[in-house]
């Protein structure tokens, strides 16, 4: 979330460093946004006698070229619309399949990257959204949990990590749980939010998964660990030939992960980790965070009848993120559903 600043004094200049991150809003200008907009309301908007004024269609523009030119490192971003917002332009932009809103004084001079507070009125009050407990959660009489990742993404693996201690620990429910694929086939090529070699290993993984089930544990568990794939096919027994075979086939490596694909769809799917079971999107965070008994109870508050197994006391660790040799995290309780998306 947006860290505070001390709003300057007397020069303000809104030149920002280039994001190292996909996203590029800068989210450390909490009261910055506020200074400047109070400004902004005083100066150069609510004055307009000698200044020009640009169209909302100008002021898109411009504030795209900014963000591109600027705040984006790697992707493009795009002009959903500018409207008129008053003393401002609110300026709707497309980035990494997310619709972000921007505003710019009707001089085109001042770019905010957060919703301005009008300063006339309070803050708007947050209502806390209570946590979701058992008996909120969709119920099946076999329950089955869907966890949607990206190979490389260090909160995927974090998910995979609690997913095979779950099953090493019971392994009565490895068949209610099922990892899936996030991505995309463009011109007969997978495409992932990492690139391609996050793209080749979600179809290696989803070719295990699907053609050489009980090898594909072992591979995760190996995988997690740093990566290392041709040394984990090896030690998990996976049959080479057959898997090559597999993601060179597009009738179905590619047909598999395009079954995924249309669920990440269905679902509105976007961040690695999501969870979905029982086809509703639920949260590990209602239950104690990335941990395999959180997890574990998630999933057991699936059943409308939960089996012994779920009476089984796993590790409540913060699993750690990332590529890890250890399981845990060493953080004490995580509250914050942390994605790559």
């Amino acid at each position: 979330m947006a860290e505070k600043e001390k709003p300057a004094s007397k020069t303000i200049s809104l030149k920002m460093p280039r994001i190292p991150s996909k996203v590029w809003i800068v989210s450390t200008i909490f009261l910055l946004v506020a200074s400047l907009f109070l400004l902004a309301r005083q100066g150069t908007v609510a004055n307009t006698g000698g200044t020009t004024l640009i169209s909302a269609s100008d002021a898109g523009t411009k504030a795209v070229a900014y963000i591109n030119d600027n705040l984006v490192q790697s992707g493009t971003a795009t002009l959903v619309s500018a409207v008129d917002d008053g003393d401002m332009y609110k300026v709707t932009t497309s980035y990494s399949n997310s619709n972000i809103e921007v505003y710019m004084t009707k001089d085109g001079k001042l770019l905010f990257v957060s919703t301005p507070y009008d300063v006339t009125k309070p803050v708007p009050t947050t209502t806390t959204v209570p946590k979701k407990t058992c008996a909120d959660m969709p119920k099946a009489a076999t329950a089955q949990l869907d966890a949607f990742i990206v190979a490389n993404c260090p909160y995927g693996l974090q998910m995979q990590r609690v997913l095979a201690e779950i099953v090493k620990n019971i392994p009565s429910l490895t068949s209610d749980i099922k990892v899936r694929y996030i991505g995309a086939v463009t011109n007969g090529q997978i495409t992932s939010m990492h690139g391609d070699a996050e793209a080749q290993e979600n179809l290696r993984q989803i070719c295990i998964r699907d053609e050489q089930p009980d090898k594909y544990w072992p591979y995760v568990a190996c995988y997690i660990q740093a990566g290392s794939s041709a040394s984990c096919l090896a030690s998990s027994g996976v049959d080479a030939t057959k898997l090559n075979a597999c993601t060179s086939d597009s009738s179905k490596g590619l047909a598999y992960a395009q079954a995924d694909f249309a669920l990440t769809d269905k679902y509105g799917v976007s961040g690695s980790p999501t969870m979905i079971m029982n086809g509703v999107t639920v949260s590990e965070f209602d239950f104690g965070g990335r941990t395999a008994d959180a997890v574990k109870t998630l999933l057991c508050c699936g059943f409308t009848t939960q089996p012994s197994a779920c009476s089984t006391a796993l590790t409540t660790a913060q699993a750690a993120s990332s590529f890890s040799t250890a399981y845990a995290s060493g953080s004490g309780t995580t509250t914050a559903a942390a994605n790559c998306g």
